[in-house]
């Protein structure tokens, strides 16, 4: 237990989901922020009332315009810096057209390498992490950079 937390406070961690939406050709949604301009998958904080699946499934809306049915979780990454819990889930496009948002300005279907190029480490491990079959992951960054396990 932290000095600044006693036993009666709860530790306060904020829960967050995106969706790898995968579309037949192999490529994959992605929007660039307009709040720091950075390329990341969509998604967002996680509602008090409202499944993950459900999250994960309005985040992807209401950033892209994309409709999504989703599959599966594919991991679990949490920044140690922040305390923000990520869940992370596979995606099928459902329909819906591609569009920007109050919170994207540009949304774009990436090759595998163009999602190495475009992204920090810590987002691109997770889309490139749902494609490897090995589900679920679970990995802790500082925001920057991956940590090892321990």
């Amino acid at each position: 237990m932290s000095q600044s937390q006693d036993a009666t406070t709860p530790p306060l961690h904020s829960v967050s989901v995106a969706g790898v939406v995968v579309r037949e050709d192999g490529r994959l949604l992605a929007i660039r922020r307009a709040d720091n301009g950075t390329w990341e998958l969509p998604g967002g904080i996680l509602e008090l009332n409202e499944t993950p699946e459900a999250g994960v499934a309005r985040e992807v809306l209401e950033e892209t315009g994309i409709r999504v049915e989703v599959d599966g979780l594919t991991g679990v990454y949490k920044n140690m810096t922040r305390g923000v819990v990520a869940l992370v889930f596979r995606c099928k496009p459902a329909g819906g057209t591609e569009r920007t948002s109050s919170e994207s300005t540009a949304v774009s279907w990436l090759t595998p390498d163009e999602v190495r190029e475009r992204m920090s480490e810590v987002y691109a491990v997770r889309l490139l992490d749902a494609l490897d079959g090995n589900d679920p992951h679970i990995r802790s960054h500082d925001g920057r950079r991956l940590m090892s396990a321990g």
